[in-house]
């Protein structure tokens, strides 16, 4: 199995780049594991209290529980995927049923974090966009998809999203094989990784 990690800041266009990486992939051959699927289960905390956690801090990721699930797909083993409500700041009851794959494409902000999951990946891929354009990106995100309203979304981003940034995100760019500036549409890093993913899959 081939496993490749997605990384960059929020509002990277991360998801696009996927999506590009699995355009004219066979999808029987490639999955996917969202790092949004593994923040950490917290049913003992009320609403509130979950609604201050820093969800931009590696604290908040289940990491064990990423990395365990990627072996057990190493070894051929069928997962269970969790799935995570952004409106309730907590799992829900439902998982996902994930079946080993050729290619996993791993994605999510924190995920060069953690030594152990960074070790699983054959490849390490960055996706770089400038700073406004990510805080544009996210604004419209949150408004539309998550209920947010435009002050709530700010404010989150100057006391949480930026300083995590600059500390845990953009540091780890040192780890990628491959950076992709996604200011544009960037065909030539898209075509090398779906080279690799296309040679190992042939």
């Amino acid at each position: 199995m081939l496993i490749i990690g997605i990384a960059g800041g929020t509002g990277s266009g991360k998801t696009t780049v996927v999506h590009q990486i699995m355009n004219e992939l066979p999808q029987t051959e490639v999955g996917i594991l969202s790092q949004d699927s593994y923040y950490k289960h917290n049913p003992h905390l009320s609403f509130e209290e979950r609604c201050m956690i820093n969800f931009d801090h590696p604290r908040a990721i289940d990491f064990d529980l990423l990395v365990q699930h990627l072996k057990d797909l190493k070894e051929g083993k069928t997962i269970e995927q969790p799935v995570y409500s952004f409106v309730t700041h907590n799992r829900t009851d439902d998982t996902i049923i994930t079946h080993p794959r050729k290619v996993m494409l791993v994605e999510g902000i924190l995920i060069f974090n953690s030594p152990d999951l960074r070790d699983l990946f054959d490849v390490k891929v960055f996706v770089h966009a400038d700073s406004d354009e990510r805080l544009i990106r996210r604004l419209k995100r949150d408004i539309s998809e998550r209920g947010r309203d435009m002050e709530e979304v700010l404010n989150r981003y100057q006391s949480t999203l930026k300083p995590m940034h600059q500390q845990f995100i953009e540091p780890t760019k040192a780890f990628a094989d491959i950076i992709i500036p996604n200011d544009k549409y960037n065909t030539v890093a898209i075509d090398v990784v779906r080279a690799v993913i296309n040679q190992r899959i042939a």
